[in-house]
């Protein structure tokens, strides 16, 4: 078993693939001189540990150091090159399917693991270069893998969301690994200058991929490790937000399947959170193209509460684009699918708390008209939810400063549903509403009141003049019936 471990150990420094060697060949210089230095001196009593570890992974692979060798039984100068061989012991890829198969070499990778994260976490000196490449390399090596097509039954979330997720059976390796790289990076011994050179955009756009993982745990790990790379590599911000860009343009307007579309929002929150005021071009067009249409997609349940936060985030630092983005929402209403009309009428509450005077002045027409055609839905928790804004003191306050253009428009809704509308609760809070309105202004109500009586009227009257006409028309076409295909002369009534 051992010397199957042994036939897996590069004999060289590790390659990724042809397109990583090509990335790092300019430092190969630079890291085969790490492993071409020995260390001096050492312990003698040691040299049984060497001897017998030297079986598993040799002391001539990698970096010069017995990789087993505790850091504590080294010299501080030889620390570095130890922690290279180290990672370089744990480029060796195990297959977790069978849980019985090379468990002395896993638990051997594990235990190696959880020393290199104890030594990033304690470290007092800088990292060198040939450590981050090594870093970059073992990280690239464990992590970065393509997923099976039709991964999973849950991508997108918005059908099967009973369905439990699925836990990578890797996982006790993959997230020593997560731990290591987000210690790593987040360590001030790591020079950003040096390291934007291995994590940089190649390495950005294969964590973004990750992404796509069913195994909730890993996504929370990334989700954490991209926070610390937009904080620290400021020069990789554009690309990280444009590269999050193309997989939610993928997602909205090609597949309607991704399992991070969540976790990447909440990374986007975090990022509208820190803008500068006045707000760029560049942000607004994320508003524009990315967020709005994202509320159109099938599994809108799945990432809502975070899409919410990002558009509620928006509208706090530039109050004018509220009026902007509830013309999206009416643009994209989802007239035939209730929930999601649920969760747009939560979204607009949100929204109309927020707004100033102007911008509501000019949505409010279409906005009511909206609001007017979801408090008639026979759905009841649509109509509920329609009229439960009239519990909010904000829009409440909105609508009595524009009752003048906002009743003549809802006034219709109301009489309707306390005539016909089968659910009680909704006619509860209908009758609210219409004694709110009586009370905040009984002349208008009343106007409105006898103005929909009159197109009532009207209405009924055209409707019975239309009956009439048909029942005339039917006559006539019984007195002279058709013979063949003769063509029938009507006159005109």
């Amino acid at each position: 078993m051992l010397k199957q471990f042994l036939s897996k150990l590069p004999r060289k420094a590790t390659k990724l693939d042809s397109d990583e060697s090509t990335r790092v060949n300019s430092l190969r210089s630079d890291s085969s001189a790490v492993k071409n230095h020995r260390p001096h001196g050492g312990n003698n009593s040691n040299t049984a540990k060497r001897t017998s570890s030297s079986a598993v992974f040799p002391s001539s692979t990698v970096a010069g150091i017995e990789p087993l060798l505790p850091f504590k039984d080294v010299p501080n100068g030889e620390k570095m090159n130890l922690f290279v061989s180290k990672l370089s012991l744990c480029c060796v890829i195990f297959d977790f399917s069978d849980p019985g198969k090379s468990i002395v070499e896993k638990d051997v990778k594990r235990r190696t693991l959880v020393e290199l994260v104890d030594f990033v976490a304690n470290v007092n000196m800088r990292f060198s270069e040939p450590a981050t490449l090594a870093m970059c390399r073992m990280c690239a090596v464990n992590l970065f893998r393509v997923f099976p097509p039709n991964y999973g039954s849950n991508r997108g979330g918005g059908e099967n969301d009973d369905d439990e997720p699925t836990f990578d059976p890797a996982w006790s390796h993959l997230q020593l690994v997560y731990e290591l790289l987000l210690k790593f990076i987040s360590s001030p011994c790591l020079d950003a200058k040096m390291a934007k050179k291995y994590i940089d955009h190649w390495f950005i756009s294969r964590l973004l991929e990750l992404f796509d993982a069913e195994d909730p745990r890993e996504k929370d790990c990334l989700k954490t490790i991209l926070h610390r790379v937009y904080g620290k590599f400021m020069v990789h911000r554009p690309f990280i937000r444009k590269s999050i860009n193309n997989i939610f343009y993928r997602f909205v307007f090609e597949t309607e399947k991704h399992n991070g579309v969540a976790e990447l929002l909440e990374i986007s929150g975090s990022i509208i959170s820190g803008f500068a005021l006045p707000l760029k071009e560049e942000h607004k067009m994320f508003l524009w193209r990315v967020l709005i249409p994202l509320h159109k997609a099938k599994p809108l349940g799945v990432y809502f509460q975070q899409l919410t936060y990002c558009v509620t985030q928006f509208i706090e630092k530039e109050p004018k684009l509220a009026s902007t983005v509830i013309m999206g929402l009416l643009k994209y209403w989802p007239i035939t699918n209730s929930q999601k009309e649920v969760m747009f009428l939560g979204e607009l509450e949100e929204i109309l708390e927020a707004i100033n005077m102007v911008e509501f002045q000019k949505v409010m027409e279409p906005l009511f008209w909206r609001i007017g055609c979801c408090m008639n839905s026979l759905h009841f928790q649509v109509a509920e939810r329609a009229l439960f804004l009239w519990n909010n003191d904000r829009i409440v306050n909105l609508i009595a400063h524009n009752r003048q253009v906002i009743l003549p428009i809802i006034f219709p809704a109301l009489d309707r549903n306390s005539q016909s509308h089968w659910n009680q609760a909704v006619l509860n809070l209908t009758h609210n509403i219409r004694k709110m309105f009586m009370e905040m202004d009984e002349k208008l109500y009343l106007s409105c009141h006898s103005h929909f009586k009159e197109e009532e009227a009207m209405s009924s009257a055209t409707v019975e003049k239309r009956k009439e006409a048909w029942k005339q028309l039917e006559r006539i076409a019984s007195l002279k019936p058709v013979i063949g295909n003769t063509a029938v002369l009507v006159s005109p009534i």
